[in-house]
C-alpha cells in the first residue's frame, strides 16, 4: 500500500501544477495538520482514496472541516488492513485550539486503552507534533511529546508520521528517522510511505493477542512527578529505553491520582 503523507505546507507541485499521474498508484492520504480544509477537499476529490487527518495547533477544523475527509483524532481507523491512530494537536504554548499540555495528551492516550485493546496496537501514529527529543524544538510550542515515545516504545507501529516542525525554520532538519523498530516521518509538505498490511482481521488478531488489557492499561505512559505542566526534568536521550521500560514504571499513570485543578 502506497500512502502519501502531508503536513503544514500546501504543496504547490500538487496543488497548483495538478496532473492526474501525480496521484497514480496512491491508496491513503495521511494529513498531519495545519493544512488548508480546501487544499485537503482537493486532494479527496482528485486522490480518489480517502484521506485521514488530525488536527495541527493553526488549523480551525471545528469550524472548517475539510468536506469529503475523514477526521481520526482519538481512534484507530483501519483502512485495508492497516491501522492507523490519530492524535493531533501540540504543546500548549497559549490559549486556542488543538494545544495540550503533556498530561492532558497522556491522558487522551490512556481513554484509548479498550480501543488499543480491540485492535491490538496500531501500525501507524499520525500525529502533529513531534514526540520528544525525536527532531522536535527547544522552544516550548516545537518540544515533543514524550508520552509518544512510550506509545512508540509498547507498541513498536512501522510508521509514525508527524509534522509540525518546518524544513524553513532552519533547524538541523530530518524528514527520516528511527526509533527502535520505528520509522519517523517529518511529513513536511508530502512524502510517500510503503507499508504491507499484516493481513488479520480484527477477531483473528483476539484470538491470538499481543497485548492484553492490563499492558495495555498499565504501561502506557511515563512518570509523571518529573512533569509539571509545560516543564521537565532533562531526560538523557542516551536513557530513552531505560526510562521507558515497564519494569521500572510505578502505578502513578493513574488519572485518579492525578492533580485534576491545573
Amino acid at each position: 500500500m502506497r500512502i502519501l503523507c502531508l503536513a503544514d505546507e500546501e504543496s504547490k507541485y500538487l496543488w497548483d501544477f495538478y496532473e492526474p499521474w501525480k496521484f497514480d498508484g496512491i491508496d491513503l492520504v495521511l494529513a498531519a495538520g495545519d493544512l488548508k480544509p480546501e487544499y485537503l477537499s482537493f486532494i479527496v476529490t482528485l486522490a480518489h482514496c480517502p484521506v485521514l487527518y488530525v488536527c495541527g495547533n493553526h488549523d480551525h477544523y471545528d469550524e472548517f472541516p475539510p468536506e469529503g475527509c475523514i477526521c481520526i483524532e482519538d481512534e484507530i481507523y483501519e483502512y485495508k488492513g492497516v491501522r492507523i491512530l490519530g492524535l493531533g494537536g501540540s504543546m500548549r504554548y497559549r490559549q486556542g485550539p488543538f494545544q495540550y499540555t503533556e498530561q492532558e495528551m497522556a491522558r487522551r492516550i490512556i481513554r484509548l486503552a479498550p480501543k488499543l485493546y480491540a485492535k491490538q496496537g496500531f501500525d501507524i501514529l499520525l500525529t502533529h507534533a513531534p514526540a520528544y527529543e525525536l527532531n522536535d524544538g527547544e522552544d516550548i510550542c516545537h518540544r515533543g511529546f514524550f508520552c509518544f515515545l512510550g506509545l512508540l516504545q509498547t507498541y513498536k507501529p512501522k510508521y509514525f508520521v508527524h509534522g509540525h516542525v518546518h524544513k524553513t525554520y532552519g533547524r538541523k532538519f530530518k524528514t527520516v528517522d528511527h526509533f527502535g523498530e520505528t520509522t519517523v516521518i517529518n511529513a513536511y509538505e508530502r512524502y510517500i510511505i510503503e507499508i504491507e498490511p499484516d493481513g488479520r482481521t480484527e477477531k483473528e488478531r483476539r484470538k491470538t493477542p499481543e497485548f492484553s488489557y492490563s499492558d495495555i492499561y498499565r504501561p502506557v505512559l511515563e512518570k509523571y512527578r518529573d512533569f509539571v505542566d509545560g516543564q521537565m526534568e532533562k531526560i538523557d536521550p542516551k536513557n530513552w529505553m531505560e526510562k521507558l521500560n515497564p519494569d521500572n514504571w510505578a502505578d502513578i499513570w493513574n488519572p485518579d491520582k492525578w492533580d485534576t485543578k491545573k
